[in-house]
């Protein structure tokens, strides 16, 4: 379980929300709205460790996360707004990078590619990639992660029709093998497994 109690978030010396009080268990998943500067990114970056909350805590499996943040990050896998690609580096290249000493396969990460609709075009430097194909290849680390809780910014950014229902199928995969998920998006979900809604905008400030 992951579990949030009280907590505050700060930009600039600015209080964005505080009060925030959720928890998330196996198979669920948390959709957070609100409107541009409401504090969605920034309370993506709390929960994975990189900005530090006001106040408040987070647990998770009943740990406080700012103690047990080696096993909690092992758990954990972020994905931001950005795609991060390398531009000088092709589609295989740019995954091998991004999953650093995880090991995995050639054939794993050939097979995530194809999955990825990028298979034919592996080969070549990001650079020469569309944007929904850039985003794509940023969310074809989901296909090569056992990471239990996933955190998503605007994962829908570029991605067209096929792209969505593609991404839609391993996000439900995930989430009905008892995975959690945690997302920024502003269209509205059509997942068929438990998604909670987060108006950071009806948050105390």
């Amino acid at each position: 379980m992951l579990k949030i109690e009280g907590l505050a978030v700060e930009r600039e010396e600015r209080l964005l929300f505080s009060g925030l009080s959720v928890s998330l268990s196996a198979g669920e998943g948390l959709h957070i709205v609100g409107e541009n500067g409401a504090g969605k990114t920034t309370l993506l970056r709390v929960l994975c460790g990189l900005t530090l909350q006001a106040s408040g805590s987070i647990s998770w499996c009943g740990q406080d996360v700012s103690v047990f943040r080696e096993e909690y990050c092992s758990d954990l896998l972020y994905l931001g707004h950005k795609n991060a690609n390398k531009t000088e580096l092709n589609c295989r290249e740019n995954l091998r990078l991004a999953l650093g000493v995880l090991s995995v396969s050639d054939e794993a990460i050939s097979d995530a590619l194809h999955d990825a609709g990028l298979g034919l075009i592996s080969h070549l430097p990001t650079r020469f990639l569309s944007q929904g194909q850039q985003r794509r290849l940023s969310l074809a680390r989901l296909l090569l992660t056992k990471s239990k809780l996933w955190i998503l910014d605007e994962p829908y950014v570029a991605l067209d029709y096929k792209a969505i229902d593609w991404l839609d199928s391993h996000l439900e995969r995930h989430l009905k093998s008892g995975g959690m998920l945690i997302l920024t998006s502003h269209q509205t979900l059509t997942l068929s497994s438990k998604i909670r809604v987060l108006n950071l905008g009806e948050q105390h400030a």
